[in-house]
């Protein structure tokens, strides 16, 4: 149960809106596998994770952004201490909700409850988020920019991927194509918004545009130029594709995510 005093903010971080590209790739996964989704509340814990993640990136202490999906960021909105606590609580909810789903196997809680601990900590999200402050104003070379984005925006889509090929009972094997696809369009999710950092505008896209410009932050455009990022971003979607060759139409929702991934606006 929510204390009364944080349902508010609650209520507010759950109601940021988004595009919920990570509970749309869990969908489509478990289908390629097995022809259907169960009910599994695993879709809103990815966005539960996702949601978090946001939250503490805007703080004046990482990114310092003042807008979020069109609205005030929720330390703008509510407070400092506030943002964190809900942060920290939609985190410990979104694995509760795993632990607690009962279409689920023990086996499959236990496995997808790694794989998204993984991509969430350390070795995911929060060393990737780390990395890119303490990159701020220098340069990196492309592999170092990669292997960057491939923690803090890409591992969350690889487990979103993970998550529904496990709860959809895939082989080893067609865990590992599936992983290819995920990792490529993980990164042209990032090459992508770095473009649109350029190209968009702020009403469009729900927040600052320019931001990461000015904060002087190591992007595909600075690294290749508008042109090579956007010709990088359409080799990537080639290789997801091409990573879902033998899954047929079953695979189809995967295929127009990832081309939804690179020709998105916003």
């Amino acid at each position: 149960m929510v204390p009364p005093s944080l349902a508010e903010p609650f209520a507010y971080a759950a109601d940021m809106g988004g595009k919920l590209v990570r509970p749309a790739l869990f969908h489509a996964t478990a289908i390629s596998i097995s022809g259907c989704c169960k009910h599994s509340p695993t879709p809103l814990a990815l966005e539960l994770i996702h949601t978090y993640s946001l939250i503490h990136d805007d703080l004046p202490a990482m990114d310092d952004d003042d807008l979020r999906r069109g609205k005030p960021t929720l330390h703008r909105a509510f407070d400092e201490a506030t943002a964190i606590l809900v942060g920290d609580g939609l985190q410990a909810r979104a694995f509760e909700l795993i632990a607690d789903a009962d279409d689920l196997s023990a086996e499959q809680k236990v496995r997808m409850i790694k794989v998204l601990a993984e991509a969430s900590g350390f070795a995911g999200m929060v060393g990737g988020q780390y990395v890119d402050i303490q990159s701020t104003g220098k340069a990196l070379t492309l592999e170092e920019l990669k292997a960057m984005h491939a923690m803090k925006t890409g591992a969350l889509i690889r487990a979103s991927v993970a998550l529904g090929g496990i709860a959809g009972g895939a082989t080893e094997e067609q865990l590992a194509a599936l992983d290819r696809y995920a990792d490529n369009i993980g990164l042209a999710f990032q090459v992508v918004d770095d473009i649109l950092d350029v190209e968009g505008d702020t009403e469009t896209l729900g927040k600052t545009q320019g931001k990461d410009e000015a904060a002087n932050k190591a992007t595909y455009v600075k690294l290749m130029g508008l042109e090579g990022a956007k010709a990088e971003a359409a080799r990537l979607l080639d290789e997801a594709l091409a990573a879902l060759e033998g899954f047929g139409e079953s695979a189809d929702m995967l295929r127009e995510l990832a081309r939804y991934i690179v020709e998105r606006d916003r």
